[in-house]
C-alpha cells in the first residue's frame, strides 16, 4: 500500500447515490398526507349529504350524549350503520389511511367510518398492514370513545393482531386496568377474537379483574363475553366461572352471562339457589 505524504490528507471518496433522495421521498409522504386530506375532505362531503337531523337527535339520546352522560359532548349526524358500512368499502379502496383524518373527527358518525376502514383493511392486510393499523388504533384510544365504536373495532383489530403475540396478556391487562372506561371495554371486547377461536382464558381473566367495576357498561361487556364463552367455547367452562363468582358480580353483569340458560336455571342463579 502506497504511503500518504506527511501534510496532505487522504482524498476523500466520491458521494454514492443519488443526493436528492432524501428530499424526493419528504416530497413524497407530503403528497400522500396531502392526498389523504383531500380524500379525507371529499368523504365528509358525502357524509353531509346523508345527514338527518331526526336520526342525529335520535342518536344523541340513544348514545347519551348528553351534559353528564358516557357520551357527553358527542356530535352525531344521523347517518345509518348500513349506509356507513357500503361508503367504507367504497373509500376503502384508497387505502386504510383515509382513516387518519377521519379518527379525530368531531362527527361520531365520521369516527365510525374510520373505524370500519380500519377493520376492512386490516381483515385484508398482510402482516405488515396488520401491524402498521394496531398501532394506529392504539395510538388513537381516546378518539374510541363509545360503546359501538368499541365493539365494531376492539375485537378485529386489538383482539386479532394480539392473538399470537406475546405481550397479549400484558396489553389487555394494562387495558382493563385503565381509568377509561372505553380503554376498559376495549380490553374485553379484544377477548371475543380468542372466544371464537375456543379460548376462554383471557375473557376468564379479565372478567375476574372487572367483576366489581361500578360502570354498567363495563359489567354488561363482560356479562356478554361470558356468555359467549357458554356459547362458542364450554358452558361447564362458563358456569365453573359463574358458580364461583355469581353471588358477587353486579346484577346487570350476571343477568346478560346467563340470558341464554333455561329459565329454571337462569331463576336459580337470580335466586341464590345454586
Amino acid at each position: 500500500m502506497a504511503a500518504v505524504k506527511a501534510g496532505r490528507p487522504p482524498a476523500q471518496q466520491p458521494r454514492r447515490g443519488p443526493v436528492g433522495k432524501p428530499k424526493a421521498a419528504q416530497l413524497s409522504r407530503a403528497s400522500a398526507a396531502e392526498a389523504t386530506k383531500g380524500n379525507a375532505a371529499q368523504i365528509m362531503t358525502r357524509l353531509m349529504t346523508l345527514a338527518s337531523q331526526s336520526a342525529a337527535a335520535a342518536s344523541q339520546r340513544y348514545f347519551r350524549a348528553e351534559p353528564g352522560g358516557y357520551g357527553q359532548g358527542d356530535r352525531f349526524l344521523g347517518i345509518r350503520v348500513p349506509q356507513l358500512r357500503a361508503l367504507a368499502r367504497t373509500v376503502g379502496e384508497a387505502g386504510w389511511e383515509v382513516a387518519r383524518p377521519l379518527i379525530k373527527s368531531g362527527w361520531h358518525e365520521a369516527r365510525a367510518l374510520a373505524l370500519f376502514v380500519l377493520v376492512r383493511a386490516f381483515e385484508r392486510g398482510d402482516p405488515a398492514v396488520r401491524e402498521a393499523i394496531y398501532g394506529f388504533y392504539m395510538r388513537h384510544l381516546k378518539f374510541i370513545n363509545n360503546w359501538d365504536l368499541v365493539d365494531l373495532s376492539a375485537p378485529q383489530i386489538v383482539g386479532g393482531f394480539l392473538a399470537t403475540r406475546r405481550e397479549r396478556g400484558a396489553v389487555l391487562t394494562r387495558l382493563a386496568s385503565s381509568r377509561s372506561l372505553w380503554e376498559r371495554r376495549i380490553a374485553m371486547l379484544a377477548t371475543y377474537s380468542a372466544i371464537k377461536r375456543g379460548d376462554a382464558r383471557d375473557a376468564l381473566r379479565l372478567a375476574k379483574l372487572l367483576l366489581h367495576d361500578r360502570e354498567d357498561l363495563i359489567q354488561k361487556a363482560v356479562g356478554w363475553m361470558l356468555r359467549e364463552v357458554g356459547q362458542r367455547v364450554s358452558q361447564e367452562v362458563a358456569e365453573a366461572f359463574l358458580l364461583k363468582h355469581y353471588r358477587d358480580m353486579p346484577r346487570t353483569m350476571l343477568r346478560v352471562a346467563i340470558e341464554k340458560l333455561p329459565p329454571a336455571r337462569r331463576k336459580a342463579y337470580l335466586s341464590g339457589m345454586l
